[in-house]
């Protein structure tokens, strides 16, 4: 294993949880906003309850990938010393914050269609930090190495170039 790279503590079997949870949010919190435009074109009040349930969701699973990726950068260094990895984060909480409220705003009515205009601003808010997010988790992974474990020989071994 090549020491060099920061290492992700909260794994199983040597793999990272974090990068397996953090699809599950995004396709939650992508996907209402697709549904709050499904609302804007067509009116039908179940395009807007089903937005409401992809945010509970969106938020339930990112407060889930948030306690593994907090694990990770809470118990190395390595990480820490990134600034991607701090932009990553509160950016993170940012946008999971923002959901929440759209969550509560939407649960909280009896009309959950009433929302829509803010609800829909809140959406595409969440939708472009996690845009912003994603590229600084891509920093951490692919730039930083944050969680990948190499052997010597797999390190050492040329890069072919002919493709």
């Amino acid at each position: 294993m090549n020491e060099h790279n920061p290492r992700s503590t909260a794994k199983v079997a040597g793999h990272p949880l974090h990068p397996m949870i953090v699809p599950f949010p995004i396709a939650f919190l992508v996907s209402a906003l697709a549904t709050d435009i499904g609302y804007l074109n067509t009116g039908d009040a179940g395009w807007a309850q089903t937005s409401m349930w992809l945010l509970g969701a969106g938020v339930s699973m990112a407060l889930l990938a948030a306690v593994l990726g907090l694990t990770d950068f809470l118990s190395e260094r390595r990480i820490r010393a990134h600034r991607a990895a701090w932009l990553h984060m509160i950016g993170n909480v940012v946008a999971v914050a923002v959901a929440a409220v759209n969550f509560y705003l939407r649960a909280s009515t009896d009309e959950v269609a009433a929302i829509a205009p803010a609800g829909v601003t809140l959406s595409a808010a969440v939708v472009l930090i996690l845009l912003f997010t994603g590229w600084m988790g891509w920093e951490l992974v692919y730039r930083h190495r944050t969680g990948i474990e190499e052997d010597h020989e797999q390190a050492a071994a040329p890069v072919r170039s002919d493709r």
